[in-house]
């Protein structure tokens, strides 16, 4: 799924709602793509830092703990889980709490966007 991450207002948010609403009245196929708007573009600067963006990209690659993740980008693992918790807040991650077996469980982070686009 591509995810759209943009500066826009409600005006900008109910006029694609009405683009979606018209193609499914006329019985055309809706594009499988997540928009995730922000009024304010320094709140979406606050999301989109280069540390956040290398920790997505890994994540995409490689799914795994917040233990590994943090390992293999050798950061501190709670800058990691608060970037981890922001990005998934902003719909980019999910954490799934999995059994690991002979250990009880743990926290599996991945990628819900296979592809993110930045707009302005």
């Amino acid at each position: 799924m591509k995810t759209i991450v943009k500066v826009g207002g409600p005006d900008e948010f109910f006029k694609h709602g009405r683009e979606i609403a018209k193609l499914a009245d006329q019985g055309k196929s809706i594009p499988c793509e997540r928009v995730i708007s922000f009024e304010n573009p320094d709140d979406m600067a606050k999301l989109i830092t280069s540390a956040k963006l290398s920790l997505f990209r890994e994540i995409r690659l490689h799914p795994g703990s917040i233990q590994e993740i943090s390992d293999r980008l050798h950061r501190d693992r709670s800058a990691v889980r608060r970037d981890i918790i922001d990005l998934e807040k902003a719909g980019l991650l999910e954490i799934e709490d999995i059994p690991f077996p002979g250990h009880g469980r743990k926290k599996e982070v991945r990628a819900i966007a296979e592809q993110v686009l930045l707009a302005l």
